[in-house]
This record gives structure tokens, C-alpha cells and sequence, in this order.
């Protein structure tokens, strides 16, 4: 079973940009997107999307932000928010439960420059770890993907030093990140890859980033330990493009 997340920086775009392409040659079972910045009836889908039940969470400001998952399997229950007004306005999570797992597609707030927002972006960190903890005590196990808006360790982005105190490298928000593990979840990709570097999902568009790797791995596949037995692989897809972030994906065997 393969699970696809993409930070697809406006969905519309990205359909003239490979999107239906990579669908039809992927074929994943889920695919979660992020960044969508769009409503559901603003947005024509093409033939790939066919075989898909599709679920969309949006902002209310228009253009901005917005989930959207579209899953071959239809789900038990499907959640839009985390159920706090406060954060639910801008359409950044997404939960729908299987028989065997809840699935969690979120777009973390970005802390923007200066990290004047980094205040709020807090506040929603731990917001968010205690949805997903709440979750887990329905007995089944979590699955989270996404932008998360954070490169968790100096492996993690090319140039640690110079970013130190940049929103999504910040002290604040990788101790938030750490937190969140620490309260049962695994990074999957760094549980098969624990030394790999140079892996990044996330380019910025200026200086040549991407032709030169000068990257950051903010998204991620997390789960709790009762599904981390059945994942066989974690990857990052660096040479998918059509955005700014690479496509992510984890295998359930």
C-alpha cells in the first residue's frame, strides 16, 4: 500500500505541471496534498483522478493554504480540522480513519519571516500533538504526513549555520518537533535512514536551490509504534517536480 503526501504549492497550477501524470504512474492508494489553495468546485480534475474519493479541507481566506486527500479506499469517517476555531480557519488538517489506522493530512503554519508568527506557530504545535495523542486513544494506531514546516536536525537542511534562527529551523519549533516524537511518533524516514544527508523536500525557487541541492526536508510520514511494524519503506522523491516541495511516500506492507 503506498501513501503519497505533496505540498503541491496550488493545485491548479500543479495539474499543468505533472501532477496527472504522476498519479497515473504512481497509482497510489492515498495521496494527500498540501497547499492546495483552492476549493473543491474551483478545481476541474482530470480523468486520473477518477478511480478516487476526494476530500478537501480549504481556507476560509481564498487562495490560501487548504489539504485535500483523495483515497482509492472510501473511509470510515472522514474529519475536517482539529475541532479549535482558533485553528481551524485556514484548512490545515484533514483526518480519516480506516479500519486499521487514522490517517492525518496537515499543513503546519509557516512561522514567516522575522519568525513573527513563530508565537502562534507554537500554539498550534502543541495543539496539534495533542490531537494526534487524542487519536491514538481511539486504540488505533496514527499515521501523519504533510508539510510540517520545520527541518527537524542539522541533517536536515543544507545549510544548518546560516539558518539558525530562520522560521522552520528556529530553537522553538525543532524542540516543538522533538516533543511530538517524543510522545510516541516515528520519523519514518530517518527510522530507515537515520545518517542519510542531502535528502531534502523542499527548494527554495531563488539562487539555482534545487539544481544545486541547497534544500530542506520538511515533509514528512510520522506513525505511532502499533503501525511502525507494518511500514516497509519511507522515501523522498526529489526528481518530481511541478512545485517547490518533492513529493514524499511510505509503504505499508
Amino acid at each position: 500500500m503506498k501513501l503519497v503526501s505533496w505540498n503541491v504549492n496550488g493545485i491548479r497550477a500543479t495539474l499543468g505541471k505533472g501532477l496527472p501524470e504522476f498519479v497515473a504512474t504512481e497509482r497510489p492508494e492515498i495521496l494527500c496534498l498540501q497547499e492546495t489553495k483552492a476549493r473543491e468546485t474551483q478545481v476541474a480534475l482530470p480523468l486520473e483522478f477518477g478511480g478516487y474519493h476526494a476530500y478537501w479541507n480549504s481556507a476560509e481566506k481564498p487562495g490560501y493554504s487548504g489539504v485535500a486527500v483523495f483515497t482509492r479506499e472510501q473511509p470510515i469517517s472522514v474529519k475536517h480540522g482539529m475541532g479549535i476555531e482558533d485553528h481551524d480557519r485556514e484548512g490545515r488538517v484533514l483526518t480519516l480513519e480506516y479500519p486499521d489506522f487514522h490517517l492525518v493530512n496537515v499543513y503546519t503554519p509557516n512561522s514567516q519571516d522575522e519568525l513573527r508568527r513563530l508565537p502562534y506557530r507554537m500554539l498550534w504545535d502543541e495543539a496539534f500533538r495533542l490531537y494526534l495523542l487524542a487519536l491514538e486513544t481511539s486504540g488505533k494506531p496514527v499515521i501523519f504526513c504533510g508539510d510540517l514546516n520545520v527541518a527537524h536536525n542539522e541533517i536536515d537542511l543544507a545549510r544548518p549555520r546560516e539558518n539558525r534562527k530562520s522560521a522552520g529551523f528556529s530553537d522553538e519549533e525543532r524542540a516543538g518537533f522533538t516533543k511530538l516524537l517524543g510522545s510516541g511518533f516515528h520519523d519514518t524516514f530517518r527510522h530507515f535512514y537515520p545518517d542519510k544527508a542531502g535528502a531534502y523536500s523542499w527548494w527554495s525557487f531563488r539562487g539555482g536551490a534545487r539544481a544545486n541541492n541547497v534544500g530542506w526536508r520538511i515533509d514528512y510520514f510520522g506513525v505511532t509504534q502499533g503501525i511502525l511494524g507494518s511500514v516497509k519503506d519511507a522515501a523522498i522523491m526529489p526528481h518530481v517536480t511541478g512545485s517547490d516541495h518533492c513529493p514524499v511516500t511510505l509503504t505499508l506492507g
